[in-house]
């Protein structure tokens, strides 16, 4: 019997390296490493993430999407800027750039914003990925002004003819979208699919209505104080200047609560200790997410996520 590995050996090598860079540009920066329980008697809200369940002692648990809550009490109870590297885990998705199982990189930073930390997430992915993949500085571009060049419209104002332009670029448009689900379709087909492969593109001022956990720009249109990162069309990283305030955060909760019964998906109790943490107090922070599995294939030139685990699942 041989026993079977999803990635090579060479290229687990190139992984653990990777990995180290990556402590290494922290451990220079002083962001101290830390770990939070996988498992939560919480679940996710966002209707776009699907949690998996466990039982336990005849207790149900769900394993985190993310550590975001869970760090940012660490943020709120003094830790001060903080990083993780971990496990994370998400029903249904299984493709060529998922895994129900992915490794996720996720760190904080304390009084900065998110233009700050998209030029450390720059820096983080250079110096994780290495030279020559990219070929030079990142680009960076609003949410409006990437709508803008690829359909001529305001994402923020009328989008009634973009199922149109959409279709004219042999564009399938399910029936019964609703804006956000439109816009998101728009951008994943045909916006950052134009995305230059060997340059990170960064998309910021997202809808408010796709903030997520961010704060809002108090502006007109109002905007999420809310970024991505892409190689291509692939997306490797999305930061927040975070929302601190609880009674916002709880009715976003509530939002996407009552919008996930009304598609039918199960529901799971809300994270009551992170939003205590909340009223307790998170300092003024930005925070992101970054795949470090599509991190591995860009630096390694592949085009899947699976070639660049031990075991994938299949």
């Amino acid at each position: 019997m041989t026993c079977s590995l999803s990635a090579t050996p060479a290229l687990l090598r190139t992984r653990a390296a990777l990995l180290a860079r990556i402590r290494d540009f922290f451990a220079e920066r002083g962001v101290l490493e830390v770990e939070t329980p996988a498992l939560s008697t919480a679940g996710i809200s966002d209707p776009a993430i699907e949690s998996v369940s466990a039982s336990l002692g005849g207790r149900r648990y769900w394993l985190h999407t993310s550590p975001e809550y869970a760090m940012k009490r660490l943020l709120a109870a003094g830790v001060g800027d903080c990083y993780q590297i971990c496990r994370v885990f998400r029903d249904g998705e299984l493709g060529r750039w998922h895994q129900p199982e992915f490794t996720m990189l996720e760190w904080y930073r304390a009084d900065w914003d998110e233009t700050a930390l998209m030029d450390e997430v720059e820096e983080l992915i250079e110096r994780a990925v290495g030279e020559p993949v990219l070929a030079g500085p990142g680009s960076r571009l609003s949410y409006a002004d990437a709508f803008e060049r690829r359909f001529g419209i305001d994402p923020h104002g009328n989008v009634s003819g973009l199922p149109g332009s959409l279709a004219n670029l042999g564009i399938d448009v399910p029936e019964g979208l609703d804006r956000d689900a439109l816009l998101d379709l728009a951008f994943s087909e045909a916006v950052a699919a134009l995305f230059e492969p060997d340059v990170l593109t960064f998309i910021y001022d997202y809808p408010a209505s796709q903030a997520a956990l961010a704060a809002i720009k108090p502006q007109t249109p109002p905007v999420a104080a809310r970024f991505e990162a892409f190689a291509g069309g692939i997306e490797l990283a999305n930061g927040f200047r975070e929302l601190t305030d609880a009674a916002q955060q709880r009715a976003r909760f509530v939002r996407e609560i009552e919008t996930r019964r009304a598609r039918g998906q199960p529901v799971a109790p809300l994270d009551d200790a992170f939003l205590d943490a909340l009223k307790h107090g998170l300092p003024p922070c930005a925070g992101v997410a970054v795949g470090v599995d599509r991190l591995v294939a860009l630096a390694a030139g592949l085009d899947n996520v699976s070639d660049t685990m031990s075991f994938a699942h299949r």
